[in-house]
């Protein structure tokens, strides 16, 4: 276990986390990695996490509509949020990346508006670094083009990618331990433990240094 000391840049930070099943820990009894971060690293964290919800703004439970709902005047140190896999799998339209700066252009009934809106909000709102991260490979076509767009909104508004999806190695150590995962998309707790956490750590830690 980390210990709180001067060389660990997560110590005493607030993360806050948007997300759904993935971030929320469905397959490890609602923790993830975002809890484990916090304890290992003495940090507090705000994990604003369902089950089952989208990016794409379709009602109360969208990443957006629960974006929103967070205190503003709250300080955060990172922002993290999930690249959902529930839009791929429900086939949400992609859309396309917007040539406009101002959150109320963008098409939030899209995924790529949806990504889009969260960058400029958390960025505008927190002014601290903004991060999506993505899921492991599985087999979803939809997911890759997710995955190709989300690089492609970084570089415009430059945030940070964890991109677990293409990396090769990372995704192999999934695979080999099957322990790990409960099913193609959600860690087990041992998932979360051993292979994501330090993963996940790692680059937040990164950002802060």
């Amino acid at each position: 276990m980390m210990i709180n000391t001067p060389t660990n840049p997560l110590a005493g930070k607030h993360l806050v986390f948007l997300g759904s099943s993935v971030t929320y820990g469905s397959a490890s009894g609602g923790e993830s990695f975002a809890d484990f971060i916090g304890i290992r690293n003495h940090c507090r964290i705000t994990k604003e996490a369902v089950s089952g919800t989208t990016l794409v703004d379709e009602g109360s439970d969208s990443y957006i509509a629960r974006l929103k709902k967070l205190d503003r005047n709250e300080n955060a140190d990172i922002f993290v949020c999930q690249l959902s896999t529930n839009d791929a799998s429900l086939k949400k339209p992609l859309g396309c990346i917007s040539d406009s700066v101002d959150m109320d252009r963008f098409d939030t009934k899209t995924v790529v508006g949806a990504v889009e809106y969260i960058a400029a909000y958390a960025g505008a709102v927190w002014d601290c670094p903004v991060v999506f991260y993505t899921n492991p490979r599985y087999k979803s076509e939809e997911y890759d083009r997710m995955v190709a767009l989300l690089h492609r909104i970084a570089a415009k508004w430059n945030i940070t990618v964890i991109d677990m999806w293409n990396d090769a190695v990372f995704c192999a150590l999934g695979t080999a331990e099957q322990a790990w995962m409960a099913d193609s998309i959600h860690p087990t707790r041992a998932g979360y433990l051993e292979w994501w956490t330090p993963y996940m750590e790692l680059a937040l830690r990164a950002l802060l240094t």
